[in-house]
Order: structure tokens, then C-alpha cells, then sequence
């Protein structure tokens, strides 16, 4: 064999060698995403909050002027929100706008912000907000009603609207001050992880 023919040879094993190496990095990166995806669901149903700042601690802060962002998420729906009561912006940690969310007579109505366009593929809506939390939800107010303890009519229901697969209006329906504050906090995680994905 001469010498071209086994360095050549050599070349493509050594090519082959590295091709295997990559396609093992991106197996384990992969794993270790969906496990950090995991963990952060473990957390928040466990209790696990962002920092936030305090209702006190905002209400001695100078009022800042709306943005035309935030200005336009408010009027989306006005209408329907004049005896409505606002819950308010929903935030990421960063300050960007992701949703809007009030209550109007016994439905919680939570308004996505037109322009992130949430897809309702995008990780985790389905796999968290949906089955971790609105469906078990329900479910825990399926067995309440079956053992007596709670009005068929009083079990939690939700609505999604969408535009094709953009998400425009998530209704919630049947709902007490715990889980407002609940169903807060979870909406804005989801919506905030859903964003990073998109911008990723």
C-alpha cells in the first residue's frame, strides 16, 4: 500500500472517529436539556419562585411611563375589560412583556402579547402547563365531585384560542384565590421558558 493510500485511510477513520464523537455530544446535550427542562418543572411545582419584587417595595417606586408594547397588550380586549378586574402584565425576569392577565366575572382570561406569537408546540405549554398543571387541576376537581365534596359545575375548565398554532387567549374557568396565584406564576414560567426557546 503506498504511503498516500494509507494516510488517506487513515484520515478516514480518524474522520469517522470524530463524527461519532459529535453525534455522541449532541446525544448528551439533547439528554441534558430535556433533564434541566425536567428539574425546572419539578421546581416550580414544588413551590420554587423567581424573585419578585415586594407589592410594598413597587408601590413606593416612581411610576414609569407605559410602553408601546405594554400599552398595546392593554387595549387588545379593552372592551371586554371594563368591568374587569386587571391582574396585570406578566413579565419575564428581564422585563419583557409576555401576557397580560384580569379576571372577568368568574373566567381568567390571559392575553398573550401579539407579537411573541407563542406557538402552542413550543416546550413546555403542552407537556407542563396543559398536563401538569390545568389537567391535573381538573382532574383533582374530578375526584372531589365524585366523592361528593364539590359541585360537578365547580370544576375547573380552560379554553384555548388559538390562530392556527398561535396562542391568542388562554379562559380559565372555576378558580380560587390559591390557585390565581398558582395558575400566575406557572402561566408567566411557561410563557417565559417558551420565549428563551423561540429566541434561541
Amino acid at each position: 500500500m503506498s504511503e498516500d493510500a494509507d494516510r488517506m485511510k487513515r484520515l478516514i477513520t480518524f474522520k469517522k472517529r470524530i463524527e461519532a464523537r459529535i453525534e455522541d455530544v449532541e446525544k448528551e446535550y439533547k439528554e441534558l436539556q430535556a433533564t434541566l427542562e425536567t428539574v425546572d418543572s419539578i421546581l416550580l411545582e414544588k413551590g420554587f419562585k423567581h424573585p419578585q419584587i415586594s407589592e410594598k417595595a413597587a408601590a413606593t417606586e416612581t411610576p414609569q411611563k407605559e410602553t408601546e408594547e405594554e400599552s398595546s397588550i392593554r387595549e387588545s380586549g379593552r372592551q371586554t375589560q371594563e368591568v374587569a378586574q386587571s391582574i396585570g402584565l406578566l413579565k419575564s425576569v428581564t422585563g419583557e412583556v409576555l401576557a397580560d392577565m384580569y379576571v372577568d366575572g368568574d373566567t381568567l382570561h390571559v392575553v398573550p402579547a401579539e407579537e411573541k406569537g407563542f406557538n402552542i408546540n413550543t416546550p413546555p405549554f403542552n407537556q407542563f402547563l396543559l398536563q401538569r398543571v390545568l389537567l391535573k387541576m381538573q382532574e383533582r376537581d374530578g375526584e372531589l365531585a365524585r366523592s361528593g365534596q364539590l359541585d360537578q359545575s365547580k370544576i375547573l375548565c380552560f379554553d384555548i384560542t388559538r390562530d392556527g398554532d398561535v396562542i391568542r387567549e388562554i379562559a380559565i374557568r372555576n378558580f380560587d384565590s390559591d390557585r390565581l396565584a398558582e395558575l400566575k406564576s406557572s402561566i408567566r414560567w411557561t410563557l417565559e421558558k417558551m420565549y428563551e426557546k423561540m429566541k434561541s
